[in-house]
């Protein structure tokens, strides 16, 4: 879809055709489709941006947690969005050997027991040893630095959604 068609489309539409760009969480459409109309897609990811930041930690946890854990039990069981499929798929993370499956099953478990939520990391661009590398780092940071990471993650995330969609 072009961004004009984007900029056209009733309230409706826009969150139905944005609302997964932030996974699970059409609420950040919802509060964007106001700020039309985007002059780029950088002013559409803006505004979107806008909207996460504005909501508050705890509407910002809910956010976060709507992420599946990397080659976790969501992945495991079939559950993960065409997104998340597709962006684990293509970082190698479906190709797991048993012993980095184990280890991110560990590093999962020991970073949600840690922070309250799940490792986010734009995979895009990474192999599954850097994945598992930057989880290993990240694991020793402290609750304040990892959300604003995952927070800064997830908007990588959710620029990426919108180049591939918008035109």
């Amino acid at each position: 879809m072009t961004l004009a068609e984007v900029n056209a489309m009733n309230p409706a539409s826009f969150v139905a055709a944005l609302g997964g760009v932030f996974e699970h969480s059409p609420w950040v459409a919802e509060g964007a489709v106001a700020k039309r109309p985007f002059a780029s897609i950088e002013a559409l990811h803006r505004a979107m941006v806008e909207v996460v930041a504005g909501a508050g930690e705890a509407r910002q946890l809910v956010l976060i947690r709507a992420h599946p854990e990397l080659a976790g039990k969501a992945a495991v069981r079939g559950e993960l969005t065409a997104d998340s499929r597709q962006e684990q798929s293509g970082a190698g993370l479906t190709q797991c050997s048993p012993k980095e499956f184990a280890r991110l099953t560990e590093l999962n478990r020991a970073y949600n027991a840690k922070f309250g939520f799940p490792f986010i990391i734009a995979v895009k661009g990474f192999d599954r040893a850097a994945i598992i590398a930057r989880f290993a780092e990240r694991i020793e940071r402290d609750r304040a630095s990892e959300l604003a990471e995952a927070l800064a993650q997830i908007a990588r995330i959710a620029r990426m959604r919108l180049e591939a969609m918008v035109v």
